[in-house]
């Protein structure tokens, strides 16, 4: 994004705020608001909470995770106001009583990118079939692990499957932690290309978009936010966190940071 585009979101994002009725002095107490929220979230709440706590007066502490790995927080019982993870897994958690019920609100979805290396080589997103040929021509590829809860990385290993070339990739599939070491590797050259939420590439300087998987095979993630229930003295704070995520105004800071 340029400076003047940053500066239009920033004040759009701010007016809307006034419109919405979010303003600072508005409550009559500023509360904390502990968020667990999904890591491919990370670059547009990093953006959008501190126009909000500067709003509202709340303060936002938050906490990153896969999808899994926030839903098996939020059923181990960690005291948190708000958890932001797949729809299906926040409906399961309130199905079990552990959100509150009507509470869940979507706040945004991504699908999975491919990137590769400044200036690299970049696949063939344009059908299926080329895309699989890339695949079968890497070298080799990167992507979160599976075993640790992340959407993206549990879908690349299905659609290997779906494609019918997981035996011919095994050799040559790297799995990371979702950590800087899965672009690090493709930065480096140790892997052709690698996958994650579009979002997450975008925010990372060291690697490069080749652009979405082809629409054929695509696959969103949509992300939803539910009011923990342990914690209900915050509810009132957390659900003008979750109106606000919500509101059209934060869409558009999101929609900034590569989230449909």
């Amino acid at each position: 994004m340029t400076r003047r585009s940053i500066l239009t979101v920033s004040a759009t994002i701010t007016l809307g705020l006034a419109f919405f009725g979010i303003t600072a002095g508005s409550t009559a107490r500023a509360d904390e608001i502990k968020l667990l929220c999904a890591v491919a979230l990370q670059p547009g709440i990093i953006a959008l909470i501190p126009d909000f706590e500067k709003s509202s007066g709340h303060k936002v502490t938050i906490t990153y995770g896969t999808v899994g790995a926030v839903a098996d927080r939020v059923q181990k019982g960690e005291a948190v106001d708000i958890a932001i993870s797949s729809g299906q897994l926040i409906d399961q958690l309130q199905a079990q009583g552990k959100v509150v019920p009507g509470s869940r609100v979507n706040i945004a979805k991504v699908g999975v990118g491919v990137f590769v290396r400044k200036g690299g080589t970049k696949p063939d997103l344009t059908s299926v079939d080329g895309f699989k040929r890339s695949l079968l021509a890497a070298k080799s590829i990167a992507y979160v692990d599976p075993s640790g809860g992340g959407a993206s990385g549990i879908y690349m290993a299905s659609l290997l499957e779906q494609l019918g070339i997981a035996a011919e990739m095994k050799p040559k599939t790297k799995l990371f932690p979702p950590a800087e070491a899965l672009y690090a590797s493709v930065a480096t050259g140790e892997a052709d290309m690698g996958f994650n939420q579009i979002s997450e590439i975008l925010a990372q300087p060291t690697v490069e978009l080749a652009g979405p998987l082809p629409p054929a095979i695509q696959n969103y993630t949509q992300f939803a936010a539910g009011i923990i229930t342990p914690r209900s003295s915050q509810t009132d704070a957390g659900r003008a966190l979750v109106a606000f995520l919500s509101s059209p105004v934060a869409q558009t800071g999101l929609k900034a940071k590569g989230f449909d």
